[in-house]
């Protein structure tokens, strides 16, 4: 027979409305006492209805995460980050992958719905924004991260890519490069065109000329990035530095660098974004602009679970500042 609340509640020695607060997050119970209730719960495998709680108009304790691409390193990190400060709260992740299609959006949120998760956080562009606007309309908690939604009434946590930019592109200037390329994702993505627009800001301040094919505009893959550098590699006046506006993209960049025969950083500097796991790796390793990805990724969680608990309905935007990480993919250029 499965347990039950009542049998949790005689052998912690309380009542049912005490193991109830717990389990729901509701009401002042000492720390010792949920401590309790929490390991007999757990010695007894007791599981509560999810469903049951939310059809009673509870907590489900869970919360949905709609990320692009589970495979792009960044999401991956930010994914993690995430979750395990869900789970320190006492919440559960519905880890969707939307691979930005409109169609997976509206299936996930659906789904995400019918599970009655008690909040979801959007790191994908979500195409349609009227499927959130649905959500908050019908008091469904939704918090942003690394994306920004103006139009919309939800939280947000951002990292300043025009300062990421500006950043990228002031080091590369104080090596000595002045012929500098760039590599991006589309410019219709926010992240992508505030980084190119914060390393056009430092390079006029510096009074250099970024024109337009210096600019080249990649799918997200290194063989991606690693065809927009070849077209930058082959123009008449090639760059000796290039800022790639991701860290996938600037292992393109340096896998193209070989193809040519060119040797990083001798005769090609390269700086990426993000500061994943593969910064670190790489070879030479990359020198990159980093995003605080698991601050990013606690600080929404308890943006969503503080609206969840009800503690707060103000919305929050936070902007966090990212952080030239100097590695060996850079120098000064070759004489």
């Amino acid at each position: 027979m499965k347990p039950t609340i009542y049998d949790i509640a005689r052998l912690a020695g309380v009542s049912t409305a005490t193991v109830s607060k717990v389990f729901n997050n509701r009401g002042s119970i000492s720390d010792k006492t949920k401590k309790r209730i929490m390991a007999i719960s757990e010695e007894l495998n007791y599981q509560p209805s999810g469903v049951a709680s939310a059809l009673a108009g509870k907590k489900t304790f869970t919360i949905g995460l709609l990320i692009p691409d589970v495979m792009n390193p960044f999401f991956a990190e930010m994914t993690r980050h995430v979750e395990d400060r869900a789970h320190e709260l006492g919440f559960n992740l519905v880890i969707c992958n939307t691979d930005n299609n409109q169609q997976k959006e509206l299936k996930y949120i659906q789904l995400l719905r019918q599970k009655r998760v008690d909040g979801i956080v959007a790191a994908t562009g979500v195409s349609d924004e009227k499927l959130l606007k649905e959500l908050i309309k019908d008091e469904i908690p939704v918090a942003l991260i690394s994306r920004d939604m103006s139009v919309l009434s939800a939280s947000t946590v951002l990292v300043d890519d025009f300062a990421g930019g500006h950043a990228a592109a002031s080091y590369l200037i104080a090596l000595g490069h002045r012929r500098i390329g760039i590599v991006t994702e589309s410019l219709d993505i926010i992240s992508s065109r505030d980084r190119v627009r914060g390393f056009q800001d430092a390079m006029d301040n510096a009074g250099l000329t970024l024109a337009g094919d210096q600019v080249k505009v990649s799918d997200f893959s290194p063989e991606g990035g690693s065809r927009a550098a070849c077209e930058l590699l082959d123009s008449t006046h090639p760059p000796t530095a290039i800022f790639a506006c991701n860290d996938i993209l600037a292992i393109g960049v340096m896998h193209a660098a070989r193809q040519k025969g060119l040797s990083v950083p001798l005769q090609l500097s390269v700086i990426g974004f993000d500061n994943t796991l593969l910064a670190a790796l790489s070879d030479p390793p990359l020198t990159t602009i980093a995003q605080p990805i698991q601050a990013m990724g606690q600080q929404v969680v308890d943006l969503i679970t503080r609206e969840i608990n009800e503690i707060t309905s103000i919305k929050q935007r936070i902007v966090l500042l990212p952080e030239l990480v100097i590695r060996g993919s850079a120098q000064e250029p070759a004489t």
